[in-house]
């Protein structure tokens, strides 16, 4: 025999000591499943039948269900719950949590029972005991259903005990999660067949004769309820709803309107307004049969779970504890949303406004109030557009996430109270004004899609928010931070400390076929952000600065002080962006890139200043001073030639100093230059990160780098195009020409390059792939290391630098950047975007050896 039960639910063994409940449980349930009270009672007194302990037993057998129900996993009571009270309080429980409590009766004869407890050695207690729970359980085995127990099932004897040999999980009915899509959810559409029709070709669909719909790609519309009212012709678009959803070709949920159209419909009192009365004369005029149409209508399903989770579908939407959940109140939600139960100045019902305090992971598309634009917030979608009401009938696609609307064709009935709007601001940027420090302070764990789990420590999260709040820019601009790179291994090549071999070498150890290898540029890394006009900043960003964009340090403080110099780079960006197509071709109005802005003086002159310039005038002063004392030394005529000889050592190591200073110097000459405004600065774009809708990791780099240098060649006295060579770590030939390559341009003063994967992102059988290796060339180190670490016995100290950190931190910062401008994208909340952003900064306060 098989016992079905909901998937989700709350399992209540009913039964008298010795019936067999603790054996059956055990049979067919997982242990974590099952809550015993008697394991409870040794969990609390070390005695499972220690009755004085009964009362703090049961309060942690509560405890733990309601844990376990908040978390939404099957939960077995095993106790008598004989006594209706005890029940009463466990279907409470399953009430609170939106579950739906089944009972399981062992409804054994007595002598069965007695006997099995005289053979327990654990127990003590008399036959009255049994004899007692027996009498409770038949008095009130009728008034199970009546106490809210939706399963009941009772095993009269050992043999039906026997028989089940199988409890099935019946998915809920809202349970569509291994339903992907594509979707087209449909709003509100109150009546308006003909904007209806409109919108299903608009977004691709054949509307066959039988008003089956059919679309090339495979796509599914989903109805959000709301069906009738207020429009001119409600039976055609019930006829057409009805119709594909019995042939599995769409879904639809109910909506308030629908609902008491079904209550008229099956005789119960339903008021005739809010445009009820136009439907019931249109159905009283159309050939529709009323007993299908009261069928369909009672069997559509409060809301629906999709995508695994990702995406959740109900009229007037769900709050995320109720997603996937059942019960009256789940179902109440879903049509009506959350009033307080008063009346506005429109005399209509007051209404809460959940999504303002959403924090669900899945997407919520819902409608019943009307907006005059789709309304995002907080990872939840309007798109109610009050088409009956003379606006506009809105369908978003889901993944792709982008509507289309329709104009209604004229006002079928005036609204109670206007279409809402939106300020200047969307519903998400009012609310994203100010955020909750508790998102981003303390200890904290950031979910990612290439690393499930990353830890950023309390302290660190402190040092990121001083960071952000004292020096960053505006942080709304903030939808990405850059990653450090690690360098390459230490080369065993004697003579060097990073060659382009380890690179490559790391590359096919982790089982990439192919490399890409970037000119290093003399710069520092600017992450710009810049929008085609002001008004995509004000609707996309929520700021009207005047600029329209951003250009950033990879640890967001600005570039530019001078607010006319910023302007000036933002304007040729988008000329130039322009110029290149990119507006119409990647069909957006903004743009996120990764950059190296030149000359590195640009950033770091106070730096230069402070540190660098010292050191080499200092080095130079000293090796002139001790190469003239020592020559003076060398020439007096009393010393022998013991320390003759010594004092020439010196002389010759201070020469030695004196060039490795001088190279030390030269060095970093190569970073610095004079610039006149934005004359002389140069801006080399090598990541085209993301745009409206798309954020473009899964192009390969190739892609990016000659997206980079059509750019530069739209504005060539800016931009800068970043030479590069894709190399097949299989071809020898080919390595050993960009190794030539690397030589030739360290030779003359470059820095060096980077290698990174093919692919923008790469995994392995270990995980995440470093996505970036820095290989920098000798000259280079000498401003990391310092003008004589070349030196053999400095190189020998230098070479066991450990990596595994450094890679780690890159991996991570890596996975978080993307992860935030993946959340922006999506159009998530600035909190989604900001612990990603924050978590990155605070990454960075982690110590680690800055010359890595």
């Amino acid at each position: 025999m098989t016992v079905t039960l909901p998937e989700l639910s709350l399992v209540v063994l009913v039964g008298p000591s010795g019936s067999g409940k603790s054996t059956f449980a055990q049979r067919h349930f997982l242990p974590t499943e099952i809550v015993s009270s008697d394991r409870c009672r040794g969990m609390v007194s070390d005695d499972e039948n220690s009755q004085e302990a009964t009362e703090e037993a049961f309060e942690l057998l509560h405890f733990i269900i309601r844990k376990r129900l908040e978390l939404g996993r099957l939960t077995v009571v095993d106790a008598t719950n004989v006594a209706a009270p005890d029940r009463r309080k466990l279907v409470e429980l399953a009430r609170a949590f939106h579950v739906l409590p089944a009972a399981i009766v062992f409804k054994l004869p007595e002598p069965l029972c007695q006997e099995r407890n005289r053979g327990r050695q654990d127990r003590e207690f008399g036959p009255h005991v049994i004899r007692r729970q027996i009498a409770l359980l038949r008095r009130g085995l009728r008034g199970l259903k009546r106490e809210g127990f939706r399963t009941i099932v009772v095993l009269e004897n050992e043999a039906e005990v026997a028989a089940v040999d199988r409890i099935e999980r019946q998915p809920l009915w809202n349970n569509r999660r291994a339903e992907t899509g594509p979707f087209d959810i449909i709003g509100d559409v109150h009546g308006c067949i003909a904007e209806l029709d409109e919108l299903l070709v608009q977004l691709g669909y054949h509307i066959g004769a039988d008003r089956l719909l059919t679309h090339p790609e495979g796509r599914k519309p989903v109805f959000l309820g709301d069906l009738i009212d207020r429009g001119p012709d409600s039976p055609s678009v019930l006829r057409l709803v009805m119709r594909n959803v019995a042939a599995g070709h769409a879904h639809c949920v109910p909506g308030n309107h629908d609902v008491k159209l079904l209550k008229y419909l099956q005789g119960r009192k339903a008021p005739l307004t809010h445009g009820l009365d136009a439907t019931l004369v249109q159905l009283a005029a159309d050939p529709i049969d009323h007993r299908d149409l009261a069928a369909f209508l009672d069997a559509l399903v409060s809301h629906y779970v999709f995508d695994d989770g990702k995406l959740v579908i109900a009229h007037a939407g769900l709050k995320e504890e109720m997603q996937g959940r059942g019960s009256g109140r789940v179902r109440e939600f879903c049509l009506y949303g959350e009033t307080t139960g008063e009346r506005d100045e429109f005399g209509l019902p007051e209404r809460l406004d959940w999504a303002a305090a959403y924090r669900g992971r899945a997407l919520v598309v819902y409608g019943h109030t009307p907006f005059h634009e789709p309304r995002w917030l907080n990872h939840t979608v309007n798109i109610d557009t009050g088409c009956a009401f003379g606006g506009r009938l809105t369908a978003l696609r889901y993944p792709e996430l982008d509507t289309f609307s329709v104009t209604a064709h004229r006002t079928y009935a005036e609204p109670a109270r206007p279409l809402q709007r939106d300020s200047g601001l969307s519903s998400q940027q009012e609310y994203d004004a100010l955020l909750d420090l508790s998102d981003v302070l303390g200890k904290q764990r950031v979910h990612t899609d290439l690393i499930p789990s990353i830890t950023v420590l309390e302290e660190n999260a402190a040092a990121a928010l001083e960071v952000i709040s004292r020096f960053a820019v505006d942080p709304r601009w903030l939808i990405y931070l850059p990653p450090t790179m690690s360098p390459c291994s230490t080369s065993e090549r004697e003579g060097w400390l990073e060659r382009p071999e380890e690179a490559f070498h790391y590359y096919r150890k982790a089982q990439v076929d192919s490399v890409v290898c970037e000119e290093k540029h003399m710069g520092s890394r600017a992450v710009v952000v810049v929008c085609r006009n002001h008004e995509t900043a004000l609707q996309r960003f929520g700021i009207d600065d005047g600029f329209g964009g951003a250009c950033y340090t990879r640890t967001g403080r600005p570039f530019f002080t001078k607010g006319e110099l910023l302007a000036g780079l933002l304007d040729r960006l988008r000329l130039a962006a322009g110029d290149c197509g990119w507006w119409e071709e990647l069909e957006t109005d903004w743009l996120c890139l990764d950059c190296e802005l030149m000359p590195w003086s640009v950033k770091a002159r106070e730096l230069l200043a402070s540190q660098y310039a010292p050191v080499g005038a200092a080095g130079e002063e000293f090796c002139a001073a001790a190469g003239r004392w020592a020559q003076q030394a060398a020439n007096a005529r009393h010393l022998d030639e013991g320390p003759r000889a010594a004092i020439n050592t010196i002389a010759r190591r201070m020469d030695e100093c004196s060039i490795a200073v001088s190279r030390y110097r030269t060095a970093y000459g190569h970073y610095c230059w004079d610039v006149a405004g934005l004359d002389g600065i140069k801006l080399a774009p090598f990541h085209l990160l993301a745009s409206e809708g798309k954020v473009h990791t899964d192009r390969p780099h190739a892609w990016h780098m000659t997206m980079g240098e059509r750019m530069a060649a739209a504005d060539p006295a800016l931009f800068q195009a970043t030479r590069w060579r894709e190399v097949a770590l299989a071809d020898e030939a080919d390595v050993q020409s960009a190794v030539d390559w690397w030589e030739a341009m360290t030779s003359q003063g470059g820095e060096g390059m980077v290698v990174k994967p093919s692919s923008f992102v790469a995994t392995g059988p270990r995980g995440l792939i470093q996505p970036a290796v820095k290989v920098r060339g000798p000259e280079y180190l000498r401003i990391i290391y310092g003008p004589h670490y070349d030196a053999p016995e400095n190189l020998a100290r230098l070479r066991p630098r450990g990596l595994g950190r450094k890679r780690s931190l890159a991996s991570r910062e890596f996975a978080l950047g993307l992860q935030a401008l993946h959340g922006f994208v999506g159009r998530n909340p600035l909190r989604v975007v900001h612990q990603c952003v924050f978590a990155v900064l605070a990454l960075e306060s982690e110590p680690m050896d800055p010359r890595l």
